[in-house]
């Protein structure tokens, strides 16, 4: 049976009453009911009484769920509809649809809404989500794999694209499988081979993971939970009768922290947005994932390894990778094979690919495959390859089908099709030309176009050229819808920030009532801790002054380590704490500097970054003299640049890093006055810290608080996050503000030491309290000389023509926000304890620079009584179907309970709920009437009465969804990680440890953190890859409960009601006929610091025939051509297909080649074969017709045209 259009939605446009929506499937007595946010599931007799006030809308394919997203204080939902879909193939009994246009119905009915839901429609009508249909049971799940199918039939989330569409509906009981559909992303190629009188369905299937998902230049490399951007899943399988024979490769970006900011226009920078010790733990859970969800790991880095010309920064990220990896626990568990495509495969000659094959064969060939008859399972696969290069597009599409081709053999062979040549040749060109359309797919949803292949210059280039326009204008429209699609409500919310900071990601689509509470209560479940942060600002004039002949008796040290030291050290009373140590060390060192290069227009337009890389270096030198400090960012805007370093032992509870800059020179139009602003999360606290250069001037006061109001307002991050919205907020800067005094007068007043009465003057101390600048932030004593302006090298204040006055220029200031609870409930809340705040006599600037050392307190969160909290807090706000069900007692039969139902019964009624709360939908069902309340926790206080007397008659209340809490946790399931293992990783059997020599990769702490095409000094330190010996192979839901069926008799009224009911005025329904219907209840969701490597002399090991496997790892660099060996197997896949690189991806090749590396001989494996199986079981079908599928002709099977690979130029 074919689909069709089974979905009718029909709409209510009756004011003052709520607008409604009606959701008709075709097929089922059933039918769903949208208004006033609430869904209902309404009977044949229900919908056939208010069916007749509703018009037609439109007709539909399916639907995906229900949108909603925040517009200003309210919520919006949307119900999505896919109506316009294209056949895409067969398996079995399931067909495959690729969704090509969807319709969004307003469920408020105002039109002004569709506005915000446009770049979402967008998204989905681009052709590249995917969902399947049966006319005779259970459709087959995009989202597993075939061997997975065997172990779970639990959906996948990370393939789920639309999970959070569901949860909407979840929450009224509405069964989702049977309405809903399920849709991945990614791309699905099927075709049909025939197999003399059989006939084969072969498909690739890619699935996109929704974990760290966007668009090309907006999401590149890890997030803090190890997730990567472009991670694809790919498999090729072959379905034969009861025959399933799969192979799984994966690709994904490089799993550090990098990104290619700016204008992107042919070639690329690369820069690393953290340092090299912080980015080791996403690292680590990155190899980790991936080892639990699919077992054995060999990398393939297809990245270019020359460090000069465009592809420096390439080969930058190649080597941090490399480090990375070398660091790792697991390095030894995976190997990492280095394949430099560009330079290997130049002009197209894409037989060196093979090169690549020898060096890994033995663990290619050991990882196996999965193959099936029925139900009994003959082989699996052990291991999959991970492959990436820059975008993981071109390159890797071309690596990964010349894989799928190498592994095509072991498929037929194990379907017993290897016997004739034709019929091999028939599934390689069938198999070829869907890679090929498979990597056009991939690459359409991350870079916006097809892939670039090689083929055809002409084409090439123009695919290159739209991806500029596209990558630089249109994805960041594109990646907001994305986070729309996949964050929903969640996205621009003050409320989901904090909920980010307090809670798992599991549960973070809550209801808004549980977040609220969560954030509310955060001290049941959170403990402080007390970290000490060190804030400094210098304006150091254009220099960089650590290099200074006359800076060789002072240093860094004075000012940023033994301040406080050689404060007490010049004091003539300790003012310090008795009781605090003093060796006490800063954990946070935030270091802002003005002027770091010299203001002049070139510099203004495009400025240099080499001060800011010596500076980085030298700062971490001086800073790790006592305990060691790691870099995890800066950021730079001209001449202001924030140098941020943490210790090493708080890296693993660093998240959410992010930097942002706003230019307010020139009206906003240049960055020589500006600031910059770093972000992190550390434990479960959020920090924001601020390093700004105000406008300068004696008078221009106003012109420094608009500075300030700017930077303020304009300082954003992701998922909305504003300046105000972290829990510590540090200035520093260069302020500019001056003092309103003679400058004579000053300098008599500082010699005397009588600071206090210059300060009165001090023109931010007046406007913060004014209230223009700074308010409600916390500044130390200013008991040190004015910081500004100095002769160079003198302690004397300004001699030159201008003779300007002194100042205090140089500022540290912080706040603490405070949350609802605090002031009731906290009683030692505290914004911070100043320790110290001073000047050091630095003298190389007309500035002396100030550092402020703070001790806060940070937030620490027990998991344990997270829960428990959690648990009580959904018991508090009740269902959230927020439905409570009216049974009158006193009655014999139905009909009497149903005559009693009258107009004067639901007045009282009514008028005694909305004392409660506000009622937004009554219902009859069979002798009961149903209440649905806006919250679910006016449904429990309704419930917690137990009865009431109305009209004379004894009434009960209860609740529809007492089982509310299982309910709950089934939903924020749905948002949690379930993926099952590929297989289990034990060890695999022939591959022993081979230890290989090395050189030793030297990675500067530092390197990365800067623009790739000027960091040729740090690049030539990183020494490339050189081969050393041949590389080893390593050993490789509840059931929905039934609504009661009973026999029904003609009832006097029947229906919905729609109300208006809104405490505390009474309310006026008017209540439309009704019927009795049948319950739905609610049904349950399908279940859903690294230490340098040493060189390691080699020693081969041979372990016993059943000792565990010890695998090794494979650092290669592959230059000169390899004596080859043929493979021992009865036939070949045929030359591998033509080169997919990227034009912009060309770079010149290396100037020297490393030494010849033998082969070695590759190993033939066949899979055994087994008799054929029992048939696919199938469930009741859920939609009847489908249309528009070609089928083929019975009989002979249609020609295969035969096609030639695109030649290169």
């Amino acid at each position: 049976m074919a689909m069709g259009k089974g979905f009718r939605v029909l709409e209510k446009i009756s004011p003052p009453n709520p607008y409604s929506v009606l959701v008709e499937q075709r097929g089922k007595e059933d039918t769903l009911l949208l208004e006033s946010q609430a869904v209902a599931v309404l009977s044949q007799q229900e919908t056939e009484s208010v069916k007749r006030q509703y018009t037609k809308v439109l007709d539909a394919y399916g639907c995906l769920g229900v949108l909603q997203i925040n517009a200003g204080d309210r919520q919006v939902l949307f119900l999505v509809m896919v109506t316009g879909c294209v056949s895409i193939g067969k398996v079995g009994d399931s067909e495959v649809f690729r969704v090509t246009a969807t319709t969004f119905v307003s469920l408020s009915g105002q039109q002004q809404d569709e506005e915000r839901i446009t770049e979402v429609r967008k998204l989905l009508n681009s052709g590249t989500f995917y969902f399947s249909w049966s006319s005779s049971g259970e459709p087959i799940d995009l989202s597993l794999c075939a061997q997975r199918k065997k172990n779970a039939n639990q959906t996948d989330n990370r393939f789920f694209w639309n999970r959070m569409l569901h949860v909407h509906m979840m929450r009224f009981g509405v069964n989702c499988s049977q309405w809903l559909l399920k849709a991945m992303c990614g791309s699905v190629e099927i075709r049909t081979v025939y197999v003399g009188h059989r006939k084969a369905s072969v498909a690739i299937i890619s699935r996109l993971s929704c974990e760290r998902a966007g668009t090309r230049f907006n999401v590149r490399g890890s997030n803090d939970d190890g997730y990567v951007a472009n991670f694809v899943e790919t498999e090729q399988v072959i379905y034969l009768d009861q025959e399933v024979t799969s192979f799984v490769q994966t690709r994904g970006s490089v799993p550090l922290f990098w990104e290619q900011p700016g204008v992107q226009v042919g070639s690329h920078k690369v820069k690393m947005s953290r340092g090299y010790e912080v980015s080791g733990p996403a690292f680590e859970r990155h190899m980790d994932c991936m080892k639990e969800r699919y077992g054995h790991q060999v990398i393939v880095n297809l990245l270019g390894s020359s460090l000069v010309g465009s592809k420096e920064g390439e080969a930058m990220l190649s080597q941090l990778f490399q480090a990375h990896h070398k660091a790792s626990s697991l390095h030894r568990e995976v190997p990492h094979l280095i394949f430099d495509y560009h330079q290997e495969c130049r002009g197209g000659n894409t037989k060196n690919l093979n090169k690549m094959m020898n060096k890994m064969r033995r663990h290619f060939e050991a990882f196996g495959i999965f193959s099936s008859v029925g139900d009994e399972v003959h082989s699996i696969q052990r291991g999959t390859i991970r492959t990436n290069c820059l975008d993981c597009l071109d390159r890797t599409n071309c690596v990964q089908t010349f894989l799928g081709l190498e592994n095509l053999t072991r498929q037929l062979t194990f379907l017993n099709l290897m016997e004739k040549q034709q019929m091999v040749s028939r599934f390689e060109e069938v198999f070829r030309q869907m890679w090929i359309n498979n990597g056009n797919e991939v690459s359409k949803i991350y870079a916006g176009t097809g892939a670039i292949q090689g083929g055809s210059k002409l084409m090439d280039g123009a695919r290159s050229a739209a991806r500029t326009i596209q990558n630089n204008l249109l994805d960041n429209s594109k990646q907001e819808a994305i986070d729309i699609l996949l964050v929903g409500s969640n996205l621009n919310s003050e409320l989901a920030d904090r909920a980010r900071i307090l809670l798992p990601q599991v549960m973070l689509h809550a209801p808004t009532p549980v977040l609220r509470e969560m954030c509310k209560r955060y001290y049941e479940y959170a403990s402080p801790t007390s970290l000490r942060v060190s804030v400094g600002t210098y304006n150091v004039n254009g220099g960089k002054h650590f290099r200074s002949v006359a800076y060789k008796d002072v240093s860094l040290a004075d000012w940023l380590l033994d301040a406080i030291k050689i404060s007490r050290s010049n004091s003539m009373v300790d003012l310090s704490h008795p009781d605090e140590p003093s060796d006490k060390s800063s954990d946070i060192f935030a270091i802002g500097f003005e002027e770091i290069v010299d203001l002049n227009a070139s510099n203004i337009m495009a400025a240099s970054s080499e001060n800011a890389k010596l500076w980085a270096v030298e700062l971490q030198k001086v800073l790790s003299r006592d305990n060691k400090f790691a870099l995890v960012t800066y950021v730079q805007l001209v001449g202001v640049c924030l140098f941020l370093f943490i210790k090493p032992e708080l890296a693993p509870y660093l998240r959410d890093v992010a930097v942002d800059s706003v230019k307010t020179g020139l009206g906003g139009a240049t960055g020589n006055k500006g600031g910059v602003a770093i972000r992190l999360v550390l434990f479960n606290t959020s920090m924001c810290f601020v390093c700004a250069h105000f406008a300068a001037g004696q008078s221009q006061v106003n012109e420094r608080n608009a500075d300030y109001a700017e930077i303020t307002r304009k300082i954003a991050f992701p998922m909305g996050r504003s300046l105000n919205s972290h829990d510590y907020v540090f200035w520093c800067g260069d302020f500019n503000y001056r003092i309103d005094m003679d400058k004579d007068e000053i300098k008599e007043l500082v010699k005397k030491g009588d600071l206090q009465q210059i300060l009165l003057n001090d023109q931010l101390k007046k406007s913060q309290a004014e209230g223009n600048c700074f308010k409600n932030y916390i500044e130390g004593d200013v008991d040190f000389p004015p910081t500004y302006k100095y002769d160079l090298f003198s302690d004397d204040f300004d001699t030159s023509e201008k003779a300007r006055a002194p100042a205090w220029t140089d500022r540290v200031l912080w706040k603490r926000r405070k949350q609802i609870a605090d002031d009731a409930l906290i009683k030692d809340w505290n914004p911070g304890v100043l320790a110290y705040y001073g000047r050091a006599e630095l003298k190389q600037s007309d500035h002396r620079p100030v550092i402020a050392i703070v001790d806060i307190e940070v937030l620490k969160v027990d998991e344990n009584r997270r829960h428990q909290v959690l648990l009580d807090v959904l018991q508090q706000q009740g269902p959230p179907d927020a439905t409570v069900v009216v049974r009158v007692e006193d009655v014999k039969d139905e009909n009497e309970a149903v005559s009693l139902f009258t107009d004067e019964f639901m007045m009282e009624l009514l008028q005694e709920l909305s004392q409660v709360g506000e009622v937004i939908l009554v219902r009859f069902v069979e002798e009961t009437m149903w209440v649905t309340f806006r919250e679910g926790e006016c449904a429990l206080a309704a419930a917690n009465k137990g009865r009431l007397t109305l009209c004379g008659h004894r009434v009960q209340l209860c609740l529809k969804t007492p089982d509310w809490l299982q309910q709950a946790q089934l939903e924020m399931a749905l948002c949690s990680n379930n993926t099952q293992p590929l297989c289990d990783l034990q060890p695999i059997a022939g591959l022993t440890e081979i230890t290989d020599i090395q050189q030793d990769l030297e990675v500067p702490a530092l390197a990365g953190l800067v623009d790739s095409p000027t960091e040729v000094d740090e690049a030539k330190s990183l020494a490339p890859i050189r081969p050393g010996a041949p590389p080893s192979r390593p050993p490789l839901p509840k059931s929905p409960q039934p609504s009661p069926q009973m026999t029904r008799k003609p009832m006097p009224k029947a229906g919905v009601i729609s109300v208006n009911f809104k405490p505390p005025v009474p309310p006026s329904p008017s209540p439309a006929a009704a019927a009795p219907v049948e319950p739905e209840p609610p049904v349950a969701p399908e279940t859903a610091q690294a230490p340098e490597p040493e060189e390691i002399p080699p020693q081969p090991v041979t372990p016993p025939q059943q000792a565990p496997l010890q695998p090794e790892r494979i650092y290669e660099e592959i230059r000169e051509p390899v004596e080859e060996k043929p493979p021992l197997v009865a036939s070949r896949a045929p030359p591998p297909p033509p080169r997919l690189d990227s034009v912009e991806d060309v770079g010149p090749p290396p100037s020297m080649a490393p030494p010849l590396l033998p082969a070695r001989p590759p190993q033939a494996a066949t899979p055994p074969r087994g008799p054929p199986g029992p048939p696919i079981p199938s469930r009741p079908p859920p939609i009847p017709v489908r249309v528009g599928n070609v089928q083929f002709p019975t009989g002979a099977p249609p020609p295969i045209p035969a096609r030639q690979p695109p030649r290169p130029s």
